[in-house]
């Protein structure tokens, strides 16, 4: 019950009602929706969740990282290399996908945060990690080296094995969307999520004050990575293939960022609008340059929409949004 007072704070009751009635339309949207659609909203869902993620190393404990795939390529590849090879299903790879992962996270936390590496210096760190991952798997024969590692497709509703449908995947990544946001309202509420907003703001004044700062970074990156290299299980068993220069490209990294950054670093709604934003209208530009024939557009869009919310929303779309609903989301 503390529990539950804690996740709800002081919230209003009508912002709590319409959690609850979007929970629910999310819940029957296979029934309402037709397969493009669908497959829309699992894309929205996917960036929200792997957004939380990020969030949580950059938004709510300051630390930039651009090398995200590393740990989404691990757990896809650990995981799926598993089944491939020896038949261990997903839900039992996932737990060495993420202990994989989450030391990943800590060796690279540990080797940034111990020699005092910020900003631009650590985002070079983790980029540099993933760049070496991704020419290592490309020479790994148990990986598939770079001609890929590819599962069997099967439209069997087989939830034991991750094998189905778009609709079976839908509820997954829902899940886990859903599990994400709970776990960072909880972490933004708990001791540990004051000392992140702390080091965020002021590493030197935090340390100064008692924080332990490097056991703090640490927490958030291993979290992070954890999280992340759930989204690259799902990824896999989704898309039933793997590549090292599409899993760990420095593409899949800023994609992994944009969904936090255009809706609002630091808050718990904004990976969530960031994602529609993104993906809504990236769906309708690359609609646009199928017709059109030009290729590049998705890109294109993604770049001035970056640059119009450093220019014009530097906080994000989110907190303008609220502002104008009247909804107010406490600022990390």
């Amino acid at each position: 019950m503390n529990l539950v007072r804690r996740l709800v704070g002081n919230a209003p009751p009508r912002i709590l009602w319409s959690l609850g009635a979007l929970l629910a339309l999310l819940l029957i949207a296979p029934a309402l929706l037709g397969k493009y659609w669908l497959s829309v909203l699992i894309l929205i869902l996917y960036f929200a969740y792997v957004g939380q993620a990020w969030n949580i190393l950059m938004g709510f404990a300051g630390q930039l990282s651009l090398g995200h795939a590393l740990y989404a390529g691990l757990g896809g590849y650990i995981a799926a290399g598993l089944y491939f090879h020896y038949g261990i299903g997903p839900w039992a790879g996932l737990f060495a996908a993420v202990a994989v992962a989450a030391t990943a996270g800590a060796i690279v936390g540990y080797l940034g945060f111990r020699f005092s590496l910020a900003g631009v210096y650590f985002a070079l760190l983790t980029i540099a990690f993933s760049e070496f991952t991704r020419v290592a798997f490309d020479h790994w024969a148990w990986a598939g080296g770079s001609g890929g590692l590819f599962l069997k497709v099967d439209a069997t509703r087989d939830i034991v094995n991750l094998r189905g449908g778009p609709v079976l995947f839908y509820y997954v990544i829902l899940a886990l969307a859903v599990g994400a946001f709970i776990l960072c309202r909880a972490l933004l509420e708990s001791r540990l999520g004051r000392y992140w907003l702390a080091i965020r703001e002021d590493a030197e004044a935090a340390q100064a004050v008692g924080v332990p700062v490097l056991r703090c970074k640490m927490i958030a990156i291993v979290i992070s990575a954890a999280l992340t290299a759930l989204a690259g299980v799902w990824n896999a068993f989704y898309y039933n293939n793997l590549f090292p220069e599409t899993a760990f490209a420095m593409g899949r990294s800023i994609e992994i960022t944009l969904a936090p950054i255009i809706g609002g670093l630091g808050t718990l709604f904004g990976p969530v609008v960031g994602a529609v934003v993104l993906t809504g209208l990236g769906e309708a530009f690359t609609d646009l340059s199928d017709a059109l024939r030009i290729s590049g557009i998705k890109q294109i869009f993604y770049g001035l929409a970056l640059l119009v919310i450093v220019v014009y929303r530097p906080a994000g779309v989110w907190p303008w949004l609220a502002d104008k609903l009247g909804l107010k989301e406490r600022q990390p």
